[in-house]
């Protein structure tokens, strides 16, 4: 991607990651959500979509976020796919593994807004720190979900 007329920063880098990475969950998480199978499915069903839906709403906000601060988001599932920390979902997992799978994700994805969070709060960057913090605090409570669902 030609990345002309656009403020590249270590924040932006690193929201740019987090598009890569939540582009990458959401469509994860869409093959979960189609392809779950076994006791757990009608429960697993259902919140698999709404974490998919969540996911988008974390991507756009990100994206939204970066064009705000003059950079242009990646926009391809190829550049996502090598930007991301999150890899894209196998074939045939379990339910059990799919979701001991999203909760290493989301665990993954804590730690990196944690830096993030750190880097725009050194950067005086509050309203990206802010942004930051209140996408960790929600996949973090899912993350205690998940773990919960699996008895840890």
């Amino acid at each position: 991607m030609v990345k002309t007329a656009m403020k590249v920063t270590a924040i932006t880098e690193l929201l740019d990651k987090q598009v890569a990475n939540f582009s990458i969950l959401y469509m994860k998480l869409h093959n979960y959500h189609w392809y779950v199978k076994g006791d757990n499915f009608f429960t697993l069903h259902v919140k698999f979509e709404e974490l998919y839906q969540e996911a988008a709403q974390h991507l756009d906000v990100i994206a939204e976020r970066m064009l705000s601060l003059r950079a242009v988001p990646t926009a391809t599932l190829q550049e996502h796919l090598e930007l991301a920390s999150v890899k894209e979902a196998g074939q045939g997992a379990s339910a059990g593994d799919m979701v001991k799978q999203l909760a290493s994700d989301f665990s993954l994805i804590c730690s990196e807004l944690t830096e993030g969070i750190a880097l725009a709060e050194e950067s005086k960057d509050q309203p990206t720190a802010d942004m930051l913090i209140g996408i960790r605090a929600s996949l973090e409570k899912t993350g205690w979900m998940l773990e919960a669902f699996l008895g840890r």
